[in-house]
């Protein structure tokens, strides 16, 4: 394993910026998650670590060498891709042997690294099977085995749960984790999927139109985010805009009046779902009167949708608590309550 330096790299194909001034020091056996929307970058830099794209500017260091202009097969990294990429002709054994081959391994050294990574991935059992015989979490964790066979010093992995259905991507997500942790291998995770990335990352990078929006553990990113993107993007937000004071009590511009640590000067003020209670009388710090619109039932929890007397609304989610607790009737009035410090102020 190795640390991974990325220096302001940037990437610009003709007039256009898909990457701008991207540094990020990754630590030794760290796993990070790079986490955006299609689009932001994400997996433009991860490519460029990998060195199938070419930095316009910038530098790349794995451990104390600079790769910025090394090819691929010189990084000592591995690589998981979205959509597999196994060969088709060549059996699971055959796959994983591939990569060994390409970096010159013996022939004598070879059985034994691919039944090392094999039981790793618990698919010594098929070796002898062609990837159309195999399910697509099979498939995955055959290039998971090819990656991991040349013993990299850093783990790649662009979208490679995205497509497997709900239930299997947790699963191998879990695996993929449990690897990473057992081996010790430095990581870089490519995803859009939120709960994906605050499940298995060390810290992740937001980013947006090619511009890191905020580096940080997932509890950090998702309590405290630094603007409105990233509020947004990682689950939701009740977000008001309107304008904060000295006393730290922020006026929305429907006129009400919410209670904020740190919002003085703020142009928003934000707060999580799960953090709203419904009562039928004012309570804690903050309380906002309304009306129920709507109950949508979520499985795990209810989401409770509320219009607010002078405008906006909120959105309350709660635990579902099966037959012992009733769900709010639309129409009915309520107090929307929530806790100052639960409140996330914003200039921008």
């Amino acid at each position: 394993m190795a640390k991974v330096s990325i220096e302001n790299i940037r990437k610009q194909f003709g007039a256009a910026v898909a990457v701008s001034d991207f540094s990020l020091e990754i630590g030794e056996g760290e796993l990070v998650a790079f986490l955006g929307p299609s689009g932001c970058g994400k997996t433009t830099t991860l490519r460029m670590i990998a060195g199938f794209i070419a930095p316009t500017a910038g530098r790349i260091r794995i451990g104390e060498t600079d790769v910025t202009r090394l090819p691929v097969h010189k990084r000592d990294t591995g690589m998981v891709f979205q959509r597999y990429a196994l060969f088709p002709h060549m059996t699971v054994a055959e796959n994983v042997a591939f990569g060994l081959e390409m970096h010159k391994i013996p022939k004598a050294d070879r059985d034994g690294k691919i039944r090392r990574v094999l039981d790793m991935v618990r698919m010594s059992e098929l070796r002898d099977r062609y990837p159309r015989q195999l399910s697509g979490g099979q498939q995955q964790r055959v290039a998971i085995a090819r990656a991991l066979a040349i013993e990299p010093k850093v783990f790649l992995l662009d979208e490679p749960l995205s497509n497997l259905d709900a239930k299997l991507r947790v699963e191998v997500r879990e695996e993929i984790r449990s690897l990473q942790q057992r081996l010790g291998l430095t990581t870089i995770f490519v995803t859009h999927d939120q709960e994906e990335a605050l499940a298995i990352a060390d810290r992740m990078a937001i980013m947006h139109d090619g511009i890191v929006q905020q580096v940080g553990a997932p509890d950090t990113l998702y309590e405290r985010p630094a603007n409105l993107f990233v509020a947004d993007f990682l689950g939701k937000m009740n977000v008001f805009k309107g304008q904060g004071a000295a006393d730290n009590v922020f006026q929305t511009e429907a006129g009400q009046r919410i209670a904020a640590p740190g919002g003085a000067g703020a142009t928003h003020v934000g707060v999580r779902p799960e953090r709203v209670c419904l009562r039928e009388q004012p309570s804690g710090g903050n309380a906002l009167a309304g009306v129920v619109e709507s109950s949508l039932y979520l499985g795990s929890v209810l989401e409770v949708r509320v219009q607010l007397e002078g405008g906006n609304r909120m959105i309350s989610q709660v635990v579902n608590g099966g037959a012992r607790q009733a769900r709010p009737a639309p129409g009915a009035r309520v107090y929307a309550c929530f806790e100052p410090d639960d409140c996330v102020a914003f200039t921008q």
